[in-house]
């Protein structure tokens, strides 16, 4: 048994019938789940799920992990150690590269945009430059609160997310498809982080990044300010000529009381 398999076998035992909907019944020899009835809840067989607990199994995909993590009713923090487990077993093999940086042309276009909410992103969401706009937007919702944000790992792992965005079901297919666009292109860091999103986020990540969408580019955005309320944002995804593959993303007002919210805002900030 390796580390992978011990855990999933040690957090089976741990959950009770009850916890998941089932029924206890008599003569039980374990006190958790039996392996059927956890391989049910997952949607995988009872002979790979015992590979996988045996240790017969090193490379899983991150979809079946993600749906064993469900089906286990794994925290936030479970997750993350989970994740960790499989990449130590080497199921994860994408190539994650560095962000570019972003041209510094590109950044004096930024500057040029103020006051407007504006970013630049890589092909997996990473945020690598915005407007002091964008930063009266987004901070409060806890997006820029780690030092390096990524548009899908906060709308996938931050409840924060569910709240900033009205919207979030919508919010999520984009982030979802946007990520599988680049996988399907080859983008390394995109395919690691959907491995990532797939286990710790499960379901909620795993059946919109396979449901086959494709990224509009363009539409209204619901956010939720703490300060202004609701937002109806229109944006536009440009993307950005040469090798570093970004795209600026702008917002402009969709009405006009987001027009004098915003307008306040930097009254305010200013």
């Amino acid at each position: 048994m390796n580390a992978l398999g011990g855990f999933l076998r040690a957090r089976r035992e741990a959950i009770t019938p009850a916890e998941v909907g089932l029924p206890s019944g008599p003569r039980r020899r374990t006190p958790g789940l039996r392996r059927a009835e956890l391989a049910a809840l997952a949607g995988v067989s009872v002979e790979y799920l015992t590979r996988l607990e045996r240790g017969r199994d090193r490379h899983p995909s991150a979809q079946v992990i993600g749906a064993l993590a469900d089906a286990l009713r794994l925290s936030s923090h479970e997750r993350v150690h989970l994740h960790r487990l499989v990449k130590a077993g080497g199921a994860v093999c994408s190539v994650v590269a560095e962000p570019r940086p972003v041209r510094p042309t590109v950044l004096a276009l930024l500057d040029r945009l103020e006051p407007t909410p504006a970013f630049v992103a890589d092909a997996q969401g990473d945020l690598l430059a915005w407007t002091a706009g964008f930063r009266l937007l987004a901070a409060p919702s806890g997006l820029l609160d780690v030092e390096r944000p990524n548009f899908a790992r906060f709308v996938f792992g931050d409840a924060r997310a569910r709240t900033s965005f009205p919207d979030w079901d919508r919010v999520a297919d984009d982030r979802a498809a946007a990520l599988r666009a680049a996988a399907d292109l080859g983008d390394g860091s995109a395919a690691a982080l959907a491995e990532e999103l797939s286990i710790t986020a499960g379901t909620d990540f795993g059946r919109r990044f396979t449901g086959g969408s494709v990224p509009g580019g363009t539409g209204v955005e619901r956010w939720r300010h703490p300060e202004h309320g609701e937002l109806r944002l229109a944006y536009e995804t440009l993307t950005v000529p040469g090798d570093e593959d970004h795209r600026l993303v702008a917002y402009l007002p969709a009405d006009p009381a987001t027009a004098r919210a915003l307008d306040a805002a930097h009254a305010y900030a200013s």
